[in-house]
């Protein structure tokens, strides 16, 4: 019995079949290497709003904002195609998350809430309970 040869997907058709339910419904913004408690701290509020997640991959810690563009239509087009910005011009769709290569478990470090993030400071810093007497001894 012959196989029959499965049509790999190309960048090209990748995109109509998405129906951009990935790339254009979130962005990510590098930020500095947290170290300090206050620094986990600031996580803990930023991971406390919604649709805030914090994540670190070999390139760097990120927040993580699953919010859609305004400009992207019902049918998954974009609405402002010819004039999109060039952060959309220069994005590729290689190994994207289509191809379900960017999930959670394809970070070192993934914290979509605050009781995730709160579980880990635990383990890292043992005085992480009494960071708010060390607070405001350091002010």
């Amino acid at each position: 019995m012959s196989k029959i040869p499965v049509k790999q997907i190309d960048s090209a058709d990748k995109c109509s079949r998405c129906h951009a339910s990935y790339c254009c419904t979130y962005f990510t913004h590098q930020i500095d290497t947290p170290r300090s408690m206050s620094d986990f701290d600031t996580l803990l509020w930023q991971v406390s709003h919604e649709q805030t997640e914090i994540y670190k991959d070999e390139d760097g810690w990120f927040l993580l904002l699953t919010t859609r563009c305004q400009h992207l239509q019902d049918d998954g087009r974009c609405g402002i195609y010819e004039v999109r910005p060039q952060i959309c011009r220069d994005h590729s769709n290689d190994n994207c998350e289509f191809d379900g290569l960017c999930g959670p478990d394809d970070f070192d470090l993934y914290f979509r809430t605050h009781d995730d993030l709160d579980a880990y400071c635990r383990k890292r810093f043992r005085k992480w309970d009494k960071r708010f007497a060390l607070f405001a001894k350091q002010s």
